[in-house]
């Protein structure tokens, strides 16, 4: 039988020589560093907004909390790169010193559930080449969740064809025709909280509408704004925008591969839909009109072997894949400005190991094209979101 023993130091022994300052610092700072990762891992984060994909809602220039609490903070996905023996090379195929293995993720438990109308921050999907825990952050809007079927109408969204809940500050591109570009509308732009991030100063710049050659201003603004548009008398015509592009799943890998749908939906920003949200268990029957949906999933997010895109099926292993179950809950994410973001229309669903957070607080607000004395947004300070 073992037995634990202890050891006593000598009484007549002389004590430990004490710490030197450098030593007591450098103890510090690790813990101080040691602490403060622990706490971003697992508890809050500091985030701040760079683009106006979810203006009005969250401005460029907020800086957020975001609580990792909420769905539980999750385990690094890193893969570790791992050394490897001669005996173990020898007969294994392996032909080199070093494997990368993926580790099992985790999630921790947390005290709710991705819900409709968070606002969350996850891992970008389409960063294909970096691990989820490496890639761009993105916030937005989750506005289904695992098992509901979404459509878009006119650009309200519905869900299991009941209509889902609006944002109050959703926002939509306009093209507003003016009789003549001057600093009076440039100041009611400005009066009515209207910007553009890429012109100077903020101001839109007046343009001239390639498909009627009259002059006026895009603007992304909420409809009660473009409302007080329709009633100034320097306004011609103020209509929505419907940029063409050509979205998930008729691309069924965004910015990887060329992989298109075998049947083209041509679907649209404002009309979009209907699209099943993939949930954990189901069993889906794969077909050359369902395949473009579930690519990603099968062949990146849930890391099967073998997976190809031929002739707008997918194949594994060089043979047609008939049936698949879904193994994790997938999401769908929108920007309030839903026609100035990039977001699950373009490339699909967030797999739920990507989700970080949830959004809770603003806790500082930057104007980046006000002066000095007006650069703090005051009355969005410690805003709950």
């Amino acid at each position: 039988m073992a037995l634990l023993t202890s050891q006593r130091r000598d009484p007549n022994a002389p004590p430990p020589p004490p710490k030197t300052k450098s030593r007591e610092w450098a103890d510090s700072l690790i813990f101080a560093v040691v602490a403060a990762t622990l706490i971003r891992w697992a508890t809050f984060e500091a985030y701040t907004i760079p683009t106006p994909s979810m203006e009005d809602s969250l401005l460029v220039g907020d800086y957020l909390f975001v609580s990792k609490l909420h769905y539980g903070p999750i385990t690094p996905q890193t893969p570790l790169q791992v050394p490897l023996t001669h005996q173990t090379i020898w007969g294994t195929g392996i032909k080199s010193y070093s494997e990368l293995i993926q580790l099992p993720t985790y999630r921790l438990p947390g005290f709710s559930e991705v819900k409709r109308n968070d606002v969350v921050v996850f891992h970008v999907p389409w960063e294909a080449q970096y691990p989820a825990d490496l890639r761009t952050n993105y916030i937005k809007r989750c506005v289904a969740i695992a098992g509901d079927t979404l459509e878009i109408r006119n650009g309200r969204v519905f869900l299991n064809g009941k209509p889902g809940e609006a944002p109050v500050n959703l926002q939509t591109t306009y093209f507003m025709q003016v009789d003549s570009p001057n600093d009076e509308v440039r100041n009611a732009l400005r009066e009515q909280g209207v910007i553009d991030y890429d012109q100077p100063g903020g101001f839109p710049a007046a343009q001239q509408d390639p498909a009627t050659g009259k002059y006026g201003y895009v603007i992304s603004c909420t409809e009660a704004t473009a409302e007080y548009f329709r009633k100034q008398p320097y306004v011609r015509d103020i209509q929505v925008i419907q940029p063409p592009v050509t979205l998930f799943p008729d691309v069924a890998d965004f910015r990887n591969t060329n992989a298109m749908s075998a049947v083209q939906r041509k679907w649209q920003l404002d009309n979009y839909g209907p699209l099943p949200i993939p949930k954990k268990g189901q069993t889906i029957a794969l077909t050359p009109a369902n395949a473009g949906i579930y690519f990603k999933i099968i062949a990146y997010y849930e890391r099967n072997p073998g997976i190809t895109w031929q002739d707008g099926m997918i194949y594994q292993n060089g043979k047609p894949l008939s049936s698949y179950t879904i193994k994790q809950n997938y999401y769908m994410m929108m920007g309030d400005n839903r026609h100035n973001s990039e977001d699950s229309r373009f490339w699909g669903f967030v797999p739920e190991d990507h989700i970080v957070g949830k959004a809770v607080l603003i806790w500082l607000s930057i104007d980046p094209h006000a002066d000095l004395l007006h650069k703090v947004r005051w009355s969005r300070l410690f805003n709950i979101i």
